[in-house]
């Protein structure tokens, strides 16, 4: 379930609103647990906490617990080097998330269109 390196290697992010703890897990390749502890670090990440706190995190939130892990797991970044990075990149942030966004949707539709065809 976890052994995935690379982002690009990370399964594709499904059109759905909400996803749960154990969804962006998968999505993710990176226990619950670490996800929990990313929140209390890196204040960018606040799930919606719902009913028993469960927590539900949006597409945003995905990509961000990506972008975390690439700098944590890939670019071996140190957390509070990686805290840094996003603080400092928000601008830059930002256009690197529009763009993989943009890849997402366009990978997403690729899918559909070859399920049209």
């Amino acid at each position: 379930m976890l052994e995935l390196t690379n982002v690009s290697e990370l399964p594709v992010i499904p059109g759905k609103r909400y996803f749960t703890i154990g969804e962006v897990s998968e999505l993710c390749a990176v226990k619950p647990h670490v996800l929990r502890y990313w929140e209390q670090e890196f204040p960018q990440l606040k799930p919606i906490k719902r009913r028993g706190n469960r927590r539900y995190y949006q597409r945003q939130d995905v990509i961000l617990i990506r972008q975390i892990r690439s700098l944590l797991y890939e670019q071996g970044f140190t957390i509070s080097g990686a805290k840094q990075h996003l603080l400092g990149e928000t601008s830059v942030g930002d256009m690197q998330q529009s763009q993989q966004i943009i890849r997402q949707l366009r990978m997403e539709l690729e899918e559909v269109l070859e399920i049209l065809t």
